[in-house]
């Protein structure tokens, strides 16, 4: 079994991929990732639509199979109750994202939120704080939030 965040990581990693540039998109993925969690677990209950809204976004974002999704779910939910905060992941998606690929990332986490047809006070809050970390305008926001909306029909 894993003992360590690193022991997951690395195995989420292929060993084919040891190059900077492939643990690059790995930890881009993984940061995403554990965002996308973060709104999961914000309101009370953490249900299967909003699962189902993250591994959809997982492969719509990354291109990812599968298995793939599943994994970097796991290793997500497992970084994301080890955290004490949003900076590493933040801060990794502010050096490898550019403005355009950050408001993406917020209408993702939008849709997740936007999943089980309920947005609570908790996840409206969050998707505010994590957008300033990622230094995403306010129109930009509003507009990723708008199109999540429509998307998932949400009301």
């Amino acid at each position: 079994m894993f003992h360590t965040l690193k022991d997951l990581f690395n195995a989420f990693v292929p060993a084919s991929e040891g190059a900077v540039g492939g643990h690059d998109e790995h930890t881009l993925q993984l940061a995403t990732a554990v965002l996308l969690v973060e709104v999961m677990r914000s309101d009370a209950e953490v249900g299967e639509s909003e699962r189902a809204a993250i591994l959809a976004a997982l492969g719509k974002r990354f291109g990812l199979g599968s298995d793939e999704r599943a994994r970097l779910l796991e290793l997500a939910e497992t970084a994301s109750s080890e955290a004490v905060d949003f900076h590493r992941f933040t801060s990794r998606i502010n050096s490898g994202f550019d403005a355009g690929e950050k408001t993406r990332v917020i209408e993702l986490m939008w849709e997740v939120a936007y999943a089980d047809g309920h947005l609570s006070n908790h996840e409206n809050h969050l998707m505010r704080k994590i957008a300033d970390l990622l230094y995403v305008s306010h129109a930009d926001y509003i507009g990723a939030k708008q199109r999540a909306r429509a998307t998932t029909n949400a009301s």
